[in-house]
């Protein structure tokens, strides 16, 4: 038996290492899954005056997509976003994350705004509390404020299909 001892982990080692070779490294498990989504309260682009919890949409399914103006993956998934909210499906809210330059409410005005509420997270403390690694990310929250689903990258109308379709079809939307 020990003879083969060697050989034994060789073969299990080669085969996490194959199977590794399969996985997607964009997809990153969200530990949210699950998991009530963490509270927040944010003042709103263009009205500091305003503010956004995820308290509001309570007993709603909801996206929340983390977008910022220099995200050139974001300008890309905007034209999928405008198309959803024509639709009036699914609300979806749009954290601005780190948007030093301030830029977020020119480019809405001047492309759409595809958001029912687009809360300002200068800092980037809410997206560090939601696990946010970049942008875009898309959290799914169902309508006992939990993650019901995480998608790191921006949306086009195949991942909306693939992805999204059959998570908001199990939670009744």
């Amino acid at each position: 038996m020990k003879r083969w001892l060697p050989l034994i982990l060789f073969l299990v080692l080669v085969g996490f290492f194959a199977k590794g070779l399969f996985l997607n490294p964009r997809e990153v498990p969200s530990p949210f899954i699950g998991k009530p989504a963490p509270a927040f309260s944010l003042p709103l682009v263009g009205n500091a005056e305003a503010s956004f919890s995820p308290a509001q949409m309570q007993g709603q399914v909801w996206l929340l997509n983390v977008w910022a103006p220099w995200c050139v993956s974001c300008r890309h998934e905007h034209g999928v976003l405008m198309s959803l909210t024509q639709a009036g499906r699914i609300p979806i809210v749009g954290l601005n994350w780190k948007d030093k330059d301030r830029e977020a409410a020119a480019l809405l005005a001047a492309t759409g705004n595809p958001y029912a509420f687009v809360p300002d997270d200068l800092d980037g403390r809410v997206g560090i509390d939601y696990g946010v690694t970049g942008t875009p990310e898309t959290y799914v929250i169902d309508g006992e404020g939990r993650v019901a689903m995480k998608h790191v990258g921006p949306i086009d109308m195949d991942v909306w299909q693939k992805k999204f379709e059959p998570k908001l079809k199990e939670l009744g939307v």
